[in-house]
């Protein structure tokens, strides 16, 4: 199963990488439904001007379509990040299988950092769920877009200043 989470990982990267590239806090999304990919996304937030454009609700949307289901179960998905409570709460209404996060997200995880939201034995639906596939690599692209992110702050601000 190792071998098949950092294969898919490896594309939900790619993915948060298109995210990286425009600008966007890097988070990718795959969701894999028999050995294939039936959802792709990235966090488009900024560029969207739309709170909902977060990676994990693009690749659900997309695989619903697919699949001709808003049910995803079988399905698989893959996130650099830990997902929040709005995706969280999406990824139970899904059904979805399976969940399988990069890195988790101490402030705002709701996979098992602030809530376990995928869990939760009160809702209809549970989700599997694996951490740390590719975790260091998700979190060093994470680290180098913040880092990179305040410098670019700092400069704006001394050029302002001037």
């Amino acid at each position: 199963m190792q071998n098949m989470d950092e294969k898919y990982m490896k594309e939900a990267i790619r993915q948060a990488k298109k995210a990286y590239a425009i600008g966007e806090v890097p988070i990718g999304c795959v969701i894999v439904y028999e050995d294939k990919i039936v959802g792709r996304g990235y966090n488009r937030r900024t560029v969207d001007k739309n709170t909902l454009a977060h990676a994990e609700l693009i690749a659900i949307k997309k695989a619903s379509k697919k699949l001709g289901d808003w049910r995803l179960e079988g399905c698989t998905m893959y996130v650099t990040l830990e997902p929040c409570q709005m995706c969280s709460g999406a990824i139970v209404q899904s059904r979805m299988t399976r969940v399988v996060v990069g890195c988790m997200n101490p402030k705002a995880g709701c996979a098992g950092s602030v809530l376990n939201l995928l869990q939760m034995e009160e809702f209809n639906h549970q989700a599997e769920l694996t951490t740390g596939v590719l975790g260091d690599e998700c979190s060093q692209m994470m680290k180098a877009f913040f880092k990179e992110l305040r410098a670019s702050k700092t400069s704006k601000k001394k050029a302002e200043d001037q």
